[in-house]
């Protein structure tokens, strides 16, 4: 027996039953003590039952922490939001004590919605650990965990076989960018698709699409921009991109380290291509050395699959996939081939403890909750986005008028990633639309760079379809309102 399986105990070596945290976390004093704690977060939310105006003295305390928040960070917030700390599933409450329906969570982070009771009580025995923040240096089995059992489901269908956690979405993509760089040798050039968003790091924000998000920036990133999938002229469109893909790679041989795809674009416009457009390009950067990186921050957990190449079924293509959002803590999932050297990836900080269990449990729960399939609650739920939708646009045809590239429809996305264009998508109305809507009491955002839409990122862990007939009482009313001013 070593000295690492022994305790010391008055100058005796003693061999311990079971560890310390073990214990604690076995005790049913910690059992009743959550228990109580979750039963009275359940009997608090329980009042919150649907779209309300604010408490009495609600309006001037929401104001001062406006304020204080605009001093804090040098200019104020695209809402006036404040959460007070609860909500119900969908909806949720505001420092004012008013109620709003939450169809965009943390652009896509809160996807079992808010107080949710599992997941609190998932975090409270993950609050239990010793430490706050776990480390690259020094992890908990929690880190371990987590990132099995995202390879796990990433490997359904792919080679890919490893992960690397870390604290944002913008470094699981740095991550990402770095080891196909150094798998190609430094190849100095990246390909990736017009209206990509990547993240706001330095390189994130020189590849992706946005001129706004490198204002001011060096811009020593070459990137080489793709066109995307047009659903008003679908051959086309697929043809025009492999021939683009193949002057970019005659042009520059041996040059490009990787395309980086976003199977569904999220700040794009939430739009959507069929495996016909991806799989030939994939097959092309296959045949000339070119990693192929799926980008699913945004899209993680929200197709019919857990991942969206899996929806596609174009696993076995790729070679490195970014993820985030409603995974709590990030990952980059990579390839044995991809395997980067020591020391190109690292990081003080990979999650928090809480992160790590309660992203855990996400996927456990979205994996065996019926959430996936073409029947499974995630298809259900666009399903029923798409009828109201539908009917709305068909009641108020005078609102929807034709918009280029979206195949005839005013609506659009896939899963729970779901869009609506009114008024054409001109940008000043659909900034009306979404602040008219938060003012009805439905928090959505926007997306898109012309045509603009409505993004709407439901939760998809806790809303249910016949939920979306509040919804879209007052998403109805809200355009009424905007388009009698545009009439004015």
């Amino acid at each position: 027996m070593t000295q690492a399986d022994t305790t010391q105990t008055g100058g005796t070596s003693k061999q311990a039953d079971q560890t310390a945290a073990a214990a604690l976390a076995a005790n049913p004093a910690v059992d009743d003590a959550i228990e109580r704690i979750v039963g009275e977060i359940e009997s608090a939310r329980a009042s919150i039952t649907g779209v309300r105006g604010p408490v009495t003295g609600g309006r001037e305390s929401l104001k001062d922490f406006l304020e204080r928040q605009k001093q804090n960070k040098g200019r104020g917030g695209f809402f006036p939001y404040i959460g007070s700390g609860i909500g119900n599933g969908p909806l949720v409450e505001l420092l004012d004590g008013s109620v709003k329906w939450d169809l965009i969570n943390g652009i896509g982070v809160h996807m079992f919605g808010h107080s949710d009771p599992d997941l609190i009580r998932t975090g409270l025995r993950a609050a239990m650990g010793d430490t706050v923040q776990q480390g690259n240096l020094q992890c908990n089995a929690d880190a371990v965990m987590f990132g099995e059992t995202l390879v796990e489901q990433a490997s359904r269908g792919s080679a890919l076989r490893h992960c690397f956690l870390t604290n944002s979405g913008a470094m699981a993509n740095e991550s990402a960018l770095k080891i196909c760089q150094q798998k190609s040798n430094a190849a100095p050039r990246v390909i990736a698709f017009r209206d990509c968003f990547m993240g706001r790091s330095t390189a994130m924000s020189q590849i992706g699409d946005n001129a706004g998000g490198r204002i001011g920036l060096p811009l020593n990133v070459q990137v080489d921009y793709m066109p995307f999938f047009d659903a008003d002229d679908p051959e086309g469109s697929i043809e025009a991109a492999c021939e683009r893909l193949d002057e970019y790679i005659s042009r520059y041989p041996g040059q490009h380290a990787c395309f980086v795809m976003e199977l569904v674009q999220g700040e794009g416009g939430f739009k959507t291509a069929p495996r016909e457009f991806f799989e030939p390009l994939m097959g092309m950067c296959r045949e000339n050395g070119i990693a192929v990186w799926a980008d699913e921050v945004q899209s993680f957990g929200r197709t019919t699959e857990m991942f969206c190449f899996q929806t596609l079924g174009l696993g076995e293509f790729i070679d490195v996939v970014t993820i985030g959002k409603m995974s709590q803590v990030c990952a980059t999932l990579f390839t044995e081939a991809m395997n980067p050297k020591p020391g190109l990836l690292s990081g003080t900080f990979l999650g928090d403890t809480v992160g790590l269990q309660v992203g855990r449990r996400i996927v456990d729960r979205l994996r065996d909750g019926g959430y996936y399939g073409p029947d499974g609650r995630i298809a259900q739920l666009h399903d029923a986005f798409v009828s109201r939708a539908r009917k709305l646009a068909k009641s108020h045809p005078e609102w929807f008028p034709a918009v280029p590239g979206s195949g005839g429809e005013p609506f659009g996305g896939i899963g729970g990633m779901m869009r609506m264009t009114p008024f054409g998508g001109d940008r000043t109305k659909i900034n009306t639309v979404v602040q008219t809507l938060y003012r009805h009491g439905v928090i959505s955002f926007f997306c898109g760079h012309g045509p603009y839409h409505v993004r709407f990122l439901p939760p998809i862990g806790v809303m249910e379809p016949e939920q979306f007939d509040d919804v879209f009482l007052l998403v109805e009313a809200a355009l009424e309102q905007v388009a009698e001013k545009s009439d004015d």
